[in-house]
């Protein structure tokens, strides 16, 4: 298995041939949650709160759903892929609500077991730190199915994820001095790009070792599956 650092270079190399369109992918969905946010306030200033929370509900699945296809781009990206910022629209109308679906599920379980304790809760977190990057590699997945699958790609690292998510916190506090700068132009595609090779990394680690399937993730041998390592 690659280490973190090993993961992380072959991210920036892979960024850095497609930069343009890393960045640009990471502004059209920060543009999407500032218009939906505008759009928010101006249907609660002129038609009241029902309208607003209808509009509100309905703005956060759709987000919710570009945020699984930007992070299927960014796996592009990682694979070396090109990647197409259209496509955190236009992939809207394919499994919206799988896609959707995926992520209500698991924040519902996430919330049951924060409920217990805040150490339980971030456990389980770190245990479906990629029902996201499934929803998005595998749509033969079911909505349910990819927090199981998570499950399993996570078992025996979870350490190594609470380690991955904390690696970035030198980031993300030099993205503060920058006002979010850098975070625009560096950082937040960078930390994706990495997300997605850490995700394939530990996706195919578990192939091989028998913990999933390529029938778990919807492929078959011969259509849909590559492992990483040979592009």
């Amino acid at each position: 298995m690659k280490s973190r650092q090993e993961i992380k270079a072959l991210a920036r190399e892979a960024m850095g041939e497609q930069r343009g369109t890393a960045i640009l992918l990471l502004l059209v969905y920060i543009l999407a949650v500032l218009a939906s946010t505008a759009l928010d306030t101006i249907v609660l200033n002129m038609f009241g709160r029902l309208p607003y929370l209808i509009v509100f509900w309905g703005g956060m699945a759709v987000l919710y759903v570009i945020l699984v296809n930007l992070l299927g781009e960014f796996i592009k990206i990682f694979k070396r892929e090109e990647a197409n910022p259209l496509e955190l629209f236009i992939g809207l109308k394919t499994n919206f609500l799988r896609k959707l679906g995926g992520q209500l599920w698991m924040y519902l379980w996430f919330f049951l077991w924060s409920l217990l304790l805040i150490i339980p809760g971030i456990i389980k977190y770190m245990r479906y730190y990629f029902t996201y990057n499934i929803l998005a590699d595998c749509p033969n997945v079911k909505a349910t199915d990819a927090i199981k699958i998570s499950m399993r790609i996570t078992e025996g690292h979870k350490m190594d994820v609470f380690i991955f998510i904390l690696s970035w916190i030198g980031w993300m506090i030099l993205s503060v001095f920058t006002l979010g700068i850098l975070y625009v132009v560096y950082v937040g595609p960078y930390m994706a790009t990495a997300d997605a090779g850490f995700y394939l990394e530990l996706r195919d680690k578990a192939l091989r070792e028998g913990k999933i399937t390529l029938e778990d993730l919807g492929f078959e041998a011969d259509n849909g599956y590559e492992p990483y390592e040979n592009n």
